[in-house]
């Protein structure tokens, strides 16, 4: 039986304990709403937008640069301003990562083609030769040269005869004497002349080498020590014949001695080499768009048993015409090849001014196989300029720095245009007069320099040679 004060206590329990659940049933509700508005402000901070009506903290202000006027009912965005897809650092991913069609054409359209494929296009349209392969050009003895006169319509040849650095004969001995820099044995101002030339190319009379051994009972042997192969570069000489009587004056080591500084000081060659196909072949250089071809050959030793050994398909040696087969062969096919030809030839009689049979022989056939221009060395001195079957020919450039006599000289320079159809036209055959006197050759000037010209006239009939020197038909 429950007593009356139990009972009491029960009651008083049942009243505490209803007002107790509402509380809790309350505390349970309150903490469902809260943990709602609590993701619902975590994915408002984290998307930067809100509600229409949504909360936002007393303090938080709309400003201009917070808040984004969209649509006709003004909603309002708070938070940082998006992005424009047009911001440079967004652009700047954008190429890193996922790059636009559109900007990527436009890159593609501004990217300049420096290859000598794009550059000097003519000449790989007219012979397909690929310039940008060392491989290529190397085979085919092709020298791409960047211009040295600044003049993008006009490429500039120049031709001297004679050179020795033999320093136990006198040119040579007289420079060492005089510092050794090649500026002593050939004027400043004709050394300004050689190096504005695209192409300047000399006579090589003489072997480089340590080695070796003289030719027995051969007068005049010639040997230069390697190092001297820096006065070409000093110069402005950029190739060099050696198709000549004393290529072989040390034999065969000093012969071979030659080709390898020649190559090292990278001076291209014509007119020698390790067998017959090297010493025939053609030399090639792009200037300008115009591609020039130089073919080196000697006649001189006009016997069986020459000192200088002519080149065979298994011995190093000369390219020899005497009897002129191969070389009008190779006259031919180079002329294909190139947009001018120039042969470069060792004939003639030692001096005098007089052109011998041989010379009037082979200068028509050399003409008639391709040749564009014909320059001679040997004779030591200057002969007639002239012309064979509608090609110029230079009979004899003479001694360019070679000996210690005072002697009358010059340099040939031919100047070229961009062709326009199949040839190169020749625009101007210029003969600038030079001196050797006391072991230096430099330009003439005033009466002298008109005295040379002079003379070139009367040894030259047919050929007029203005004042400045130029040459016309």
């Amino acid at each position: 039986m429950v007593s009356e004060k139990q009972t009491d206590h029960n009651n008083q329990y049942k009243k505490k304990k209803i007002p107790n659940l509402i509380v809790l049933f309350l505390i349970t509700v309150t903490g469902v709403v809260g943990a709602g508005v609590l993701v619902f402000l975590v994915y408002s901070a984290i998307t930067g937008e809100q509600l229409s009506g949504g909360i936002r903290s007393d303090d938080e202000q709309v400003t201009e640069e917070t808040a984004e006027v969209a649509g006709p009912e003004k909603t309002i965005r708070s938070g940082p301003e998006p992005i424009s897809a047009d911001d440079p650092a967004v652009l700047g991913v954008q190429s890193a990562e996922t790059p636009d069609e559109e900007a990527g054409d436009t890159a593609e359209e501004n990217v300049v083609d420096d290859s000598y494929k794009s550059r000097y296009s003519g000449v790989y349209e007219r012979f397909g030769d690929d310039l940008d392969d060392p491989e290529y050009l190397a085979a085919n003895k092709i020298y791409v040269l960047d211009s040295r006169d600044a003049d993008d319509a006009h490429v500039t040849l120049t031709f001297g005869g004679d050179i020795l650095f033999d320093d136990e004969y006198a040119v040579t001995a007289k420079l060492k004497e005089n510092g050794g820099e090649i500026a002593a044995g050939i004027s400043p101002d004709l050394i300004n002349v050689m190096h504005a030339s695209d192409i300047m190319m000399v006579n090589n009379e003489f072997p480089y080498s340590f080695g070796g051994s003289p030719t027995p009972d051969k007068t005049y042997t010639f040997r230069a020590d390697p190092p001297t192969v820096r006065y070409l570069s000093d110069m402005g000489v950029n190739a060099v014949g050696i198709a000549n009587n004393h290529a072989f004056d040390f034999g065969e080591t000093a012969f071979l001695d030659t080709l390898t500084t020649l190559e090292e000081a990278q001076i291209p060659y014509c007119g020698g080499g390790r067998n017959i196909k090297e010493a025939s072949a053609p030399l090639y250089f792009v200037v300008d768009d115009v591609k020039i071809g130089i073919i080196a050959a000697t006649q001189i030793e006009r016997n069986d048993y020459p000192d200088t050994r002519g080149a065979t398909d298994e011995l190093s040696g000369v390219f020899r015409c005497m009897n002129p087969k191969r070389l009008l062969e190779t006259v031919t096919a180079a002329r294909d090849k190139c947009d001018f030809l120039v042969v470069f030839i060792h004939w003639g009689t030692e001096s005098t001014a007089e052109i011998d049979w041989i010379q009037q022989d082979q200068a028509p056939q050399i003409a008639d196989a391709g040749a564009d221009l014909i320059i001679g060395a040997h004779p030591h001195v200057l002969q007639p300029i002239g012309k064979s079957n509608g090609v110029p020919v230079v009979y004899s450039l003479g001694n360019f720095w070679f000996n210690s006599k005072e002697l009358d000289t010059g340099l040939v320079q031919a100047t070229l245009s961009v062709p326009s159809d199949s040839r190169a036209p020749l625009n101007s055959l210029r003969f600038i007069p030079c001196r050797q006197v006391g072991c230096k050759t430099s330009l003439a000037a005033g009466e002298e320099r008109d005295r040379i010209i002079s003379d070139m006239r009367a040894m030259s009939p047919g050929v007029s040679i203005d004042q400045e020197g130029y040459i016309t038909y």
